[in-house]
């Protein structure tokens, strides 16, 4: 009987038949991983070439001054409306004490205008009483000039008596017109008084207005020796130092609100093909790396390449020309509460996808979004002001003069 042998090995040198199945389960795999990627590829579009931006509100005085106190420092965390900065307040507090005074002066100026309208009017009433008094006298000098005319011809009146009345005749002649001239005179002082006055009252005159907004614009100024902060938000970059002497528009340091950040992702000209406003995004960043997503929304494309907006724009009109694939900005917007969980600071690199398989949305924005940055810290800094101005003007201005003035005839000619 013979006996049952093991299968003999294949010689040394030749292939084994489990090398064909092998290649074709790799062949198998990279084809199933290349048409994924197509179609990933086709329904997204990546970028690392994206960072994070927010705005940066540069903190300038309003007025110059010397610095006193710096009363924040970066990485400080501070509110709106938490004063950052105090200025010298000495010139400004000077000025405004000046301002004061003179509406003060101003008010009781005004004052006596209104008051000289009745003084004149007295006087014009004087003068037309001594005018009729002169006018009574010149025709009574008239009547006994001309009965001593006839009687000088008879020889009842002397020669002499006769020019005694003549004369008495030219002296009220005389007089009647000076009268009428101070008359007219006092009419022209009252004319041109009412012009200054005519149609307003004390608080609304011009020369008080101008004195009052000098107050106005002195008190602002004192104000203004205070360095506010407009908005929530981080301080960065401080270069003020205390004794500093700094003028209005010097920047003193910046502010950095971390809650309204945003990505500028800056994807290739061939990119931007499936790319419409309003399709989502997934973002990463290398702070909190993979295992912290971020979710955003196309909120718009910038209108030009980076490059065409550069200081010093390329010039590509040159016979050794390379053709460079430009990048245009896509802004994406973050959920406010992703970011609030885990802040981003600005000038992080982030990495960014965004689903294209909606592609039914505009190319470029259509609406005008609301206002990114918007502060009340400054509202009614000029209210105070404004009780001060009402406060002055109260203090000098006398009972019967507080009610307003309306349009005053001039009395009648005669």
């Amino acid at each position: 009987m013979s006996t049952p042998t093991d299968t003999p090995a294949p010689p040394p040198g030749r292939p084994s038949r489990r090398w064909p199945g092998i290649a074709v389960a790799l062949v198998a795999a990279v084809a199933l991983g290349f048409l994924g990627y197509r179609t990933l590829s086709l329904g997204a579009v990546t970028t690392d070439n994206a960072y994070v931006q927010g705005n940066m509100i540069q903190i300038t005085p309003q007025v110059a001054g010397t610095v006193l106190a710096v009363l924040a420092d970066d990485t400080d965390f501070v509110h709106a409306g938490q004063p950052l900065a105090r200025l010298d307040p000495s010139d400004t507090r000077l000025a405004l004490e000046q301002a004061e005074s003179q509406l003060a002066q101003t008010v009781r100026e005004v004052r006596t205008l209104y008051a000289n309208n009745d003084v004149l009017r007295a006087q014009i009433a004087l003068r037309q009483a001594e005018v009729g008094r002169v006018e009574s006298d010149l025709a009574r000098a008239q009547l006994d000039a001309r009965r001593r005319e006839s009687l000088v011809e008879d020889g009842a009146v002397g020669r002499e008596e006769f020019e005694h009345a003549s004369s008495q005749l030219t002296s009220a002649r005389n007089a009647l017109v000076s009268s009428r001239a101070a008359e007219h005179a006092a009419e022209a002082q009252l004319g041109a008084n009412l012009s200054l006055t005519d149609r307003t009252s004390v608080e609304r005159h011009p020369n008080v207005l101008r004195a009052a907004a000098r107050v106005r614009e002195a008190y602002l100024a004192l104000r203004r020796t205070e360095v506010y902060a407009p908005v929530d938000g981080f301080v960065a970059r401080r270069s003020v130092q205390v004794g500093q002497r700094v003028q209005a528009g010097s920047g003193l340091m910046t502010v950095v609100p971390l809650d309204g950040i945003w990505v500028d992702a800056n994807f290739k000209e061939a990119q931007l093909r499936h790319l419409r406003v309003g399709q989502d995004a997934t973002l990463t960043s290398d702070l909190y790396g993979d295992a912290v997503q971020y979710h955003g929304t196309v909120a718009g494309l910038g209108a030009g390449t980076g490059s065409a907006f550069a200081l010093l724009p390329a010039q590509n009109a040159t016979g050794n020309w390379i053709k460079v694939v430009q990048r245009v900005p896509v802004r994406i917007l973050l959920d406010p509460h992703e970011v609030a969980s885990y802040p981003l600071r600005v000038g992080l690199s982030v990495e960014v996808s965004v689903e294209t398989h909606r592609g039914n949305g505009p190319r470029l924005g259509q609406i005008q979004r609301p206002a990114a940055t918007v502060t009340t810290v400054f509202d009614g800094q000029d209210r105070a002001a404004e009780d001060a101005v009402e406060r002055i003007i109260a203090e000098n201005l006398a009972a019967p003069t507080t009610k307003s003035a309306g349009p005053t005839a001039s009395p009648p000619r005669r």
